[in-house]
């Protein structure tokens, strides 16, 4: 064997870039495992397409895997693979010169122009990573052409040597010595988190060891059996890879918990297999909420050819469909990439145009073929969709024929379902509450009618109306107590009484309350107080703003009327009583209408029970 050892300096064009890689290289310092592991699954990617062109015989069918070993008294942590290796040329190029990497070359070589395969990543300078936690690097290799192994070692100030080494087999072994004030990373559970987080689904199959410690499983073997084979950590062939057509409603629910760790199950899920020219999958779950006040951020992973990135990269993810839980794995993304190279990138464009289709489409759907599965899961997912249309008009236009009217019935209909069952009653026009209980006198009038009323009772709901309107002017949502349709009066409106007006606006304490007179079909009604639909929500947005903390947001006058039941047989008899006893009535018949409209002031509600007591003294 060949023992000349070999010094140098690692070669570079700049200034000393240690210090640079030890502190800046990348953002989180887990990262590290993640480009050394991935350089090893790129490795045997590598040999397996050179043995399926025929440049490598694998005639005895060896088994490729990835070795992660910790071993805390000796403080080294060593990733090591079976892969193509490399030649002292190649560990000259590839490592002593710090070339932004070998993948191009390779590529040019046994690819052609079929390039875009992207068996190999883009990792640059993926493999000086591990000097961010490391004091000393060894390196261990022997490539697929060679019966001579090569051991180079570099410490932190750059100084390396290379020397002859006995290797069994081809491939590359990365020991690093783990510095001292990095000693987090000699802890069992932390090198297991971060191959969880981050190798959960390479393609090649690892295998992680602690030194010295023994596994929960060994520790129940009985000591005359032979241990368990052990298996891999990961995943090489995760769910988003297969066809759906190939997949099952239990594999998409256990991919779920497993990815997630939520035992709940999601409502529905998509599967995006985009080929050219998009060239990308994932899975997409709409998961489900325990209740509206629950946070609404889910959690998007993205993945470069089963190696994880990041979470929730809203370049790739529109901001609005983050509340989404899934994976996607986009091998025309480079791992490391700013995020101006993101928003810029036409590709990056494209998928994120893409998802969103592919959303819209799956809600269609959901409407057009499954629709009583749809209704169930519409409740859970209105937010979500709500939202999505106040953010994005493109996305509106796709789905507004599957947006869903909750009746106050329990069933559900379209908008466009709606205004064709209204178009003789009150055309363009939905009827809604917002609170079925608060609004359940209006509610029973107008369902007297036959009128099916909307249930909008989330805050989002407001704002979502508005856009509605705005995209649709022909179209008006109004709140049952904000209008008295014309379904519930039984003709045109009645005579106006001057004294009757006089007297309501005298009991209210509001000298400008509009008063009207209409019969209405419910006699036993006397009077309704309506707010108009416009003056209601902007003092509903001045108290949005209030409550965010924007001063001069003074309340907002509402525009109230007051309809005078002239069927009721208690305003009939109002104009035969005696003028105190009158005013008595009437300040209470308005006590009571207020009640029904909205929930009393402290002090109405004060003048309220004292006129209840005297009146009961009266009977």
């Amino acid at each position: 064997m060949n023992n000349n050892i070999k010094k140098g300096g690692i070669s570079v064009q700049t200034e000393h870039i240690f210090p640079v890689i030890k502190k800046w290289l990348y953002s989180e310092k887990d990262i590290f495992l993640r480009e050394i592991v991935s350089n090893a699954s790129d490795a045997v990617t590598k040999l397996r397409r050179l043995a399926s062109l025929g440049q490598y015989d694998n005639g005895h069918d060896e088994s490729y895997r990835i070795d992660v070993i910790l071993d805390k008294e000796a403080k080294t942590l060593t990733v090591s693979d079976n892969g193509i290796g490399m030649t002292a040329d190649e560990l000259d190029r590839y490592i002593c010169r710090i070339a932004l990497s070998g993948a191009l070359e390779f590529i040019e070589k046994y690819e052609g122009e079929n390039a875009n395969n992207g068996i190999i990543g883009h990792f640059g300078l993926g493999f000086y990573s591990s000097f961010m936690v490391s004091d000393t690097v060894e390196l261990i290799t022997r490539s697929y052409t060679e019966e001579t192994a090569l051991r180079w070692v570099c410490t932190a100030d750059g100084n390396y040597e290379t020397s002859a080494t006995e290797r069994d087999c081809h491939g590359t072994s990365v020991i690093m010595h783990i510095s001292d004030e990095e000693a987090a990373y000699l802890e069992k559970y932390k090198i297991e988190e971060i191959l969880e987080k981050y190798c959960a689904f390479m393609p090649v199959d690892i295998y992680f060891q602690a030194v010295g410690e023994t596994s929960e499983e060994e520790k129940e073997t009985d000591q005359a059996v032979a241990p368990a084979e052990p298996k891999p950590i990961n995943d090489t062939t995760p769910l988003w890879l297969k066809n759906p057509s190939d997949c099952t409603p239990e594999e998409y629910k256990e991919f779920y918990r497993k990815v997630f760790h939520d035992f709940r199950e999601p409502l529905f899920w998509i599967h995006v297999n985009a080929d050219y020219p998009l060239n990308f999958r994932g899975i997409l779950y709409f998961p489900k909420l325990a209740n509206e006040y629950e946070s609404i951020e889910g959690q998007v992973k993205l993945y470069y050819n089963q190696v994880f990135v990041a979470d929730n990269i809203k370049e790739v993810i529109p901001e609005y469909l983050l509340m989404l839980k899934g994976v996607l794995d986009c091998p025309e993304l480079p791992l490391n990439v700013s995020r101006s190279y993101l928003q810029n990138n036409t590709y990056v464009s494209k998928v994120s145009a893409h998802i969103v289709k592919k959303v819209a489409d799956k809600l269609n759907s959901l409407c057009n073929t499954a629709r009583e599965e749809y209704e169930k899961v519409w409740g859970d997912i209105r937010t979500f969709v709500e939202y999505a249309c106040m953010r994005d008009r493109k996305f509106y236009d796709r789905v507004k024929d599957s947006l869903l009217l909750e009746l106050t019935d329990g069933s559900f209909t379209t908008v466009s379902d709606y205004l064709a069952d209204a178009k003789e009653t009150h055309e363009n026009t939905v009827y809604y509450t917002s609170d079925m209980a608060a609004q359940a006198q209006y509610v029973s009038m107008f369902a007297a009618q036959g009128i099916k009323i909307a249930v909008f009772e989330k805050q989002l709901d407001v704002q979502f109306l508005s856009m509605v309107e705005g995209y649709n002017s022909d179209v008006k949502y109004v709140r049952i107590d904000a209008d008295v349709a014309s379904a519930l009066k039984s003709g045109d409106a009645a005579v106006e009484d001057a004294e009757l007006t006089a007297l309501f606006q005298k009991v209210s304490g509001n000298e400008k309350l509009k008063v009207v007179f209409h019969a209405l079909k419910d006699e036993s009604v006397p009077l309704l107080l309506t707010v108009s639909e416009e003056s209601r929500r902007m003092e509903e947005m001045m108290k949005m703003y209030a409550m965010a903390g924007m001063m001069g947001m003074n309340s907002f006058p509402q525009d109230e009327t007051l309809t005078v039941n002239t069927s009721s047989a208690l305003i009939q008899k109002l104009g035969t009583m005696e003028d105190a006893k009158r005013e008595q009535t009437a300040a209470y018949l308005y006590q009571l209408t207020l009640l029904s409209q909205r929930k009393l002031t402290a002090d109405e509600l004060q003048k309220f029970l004292r006129d209840s007591y005297a009146i009961v003294y009266l009977i």
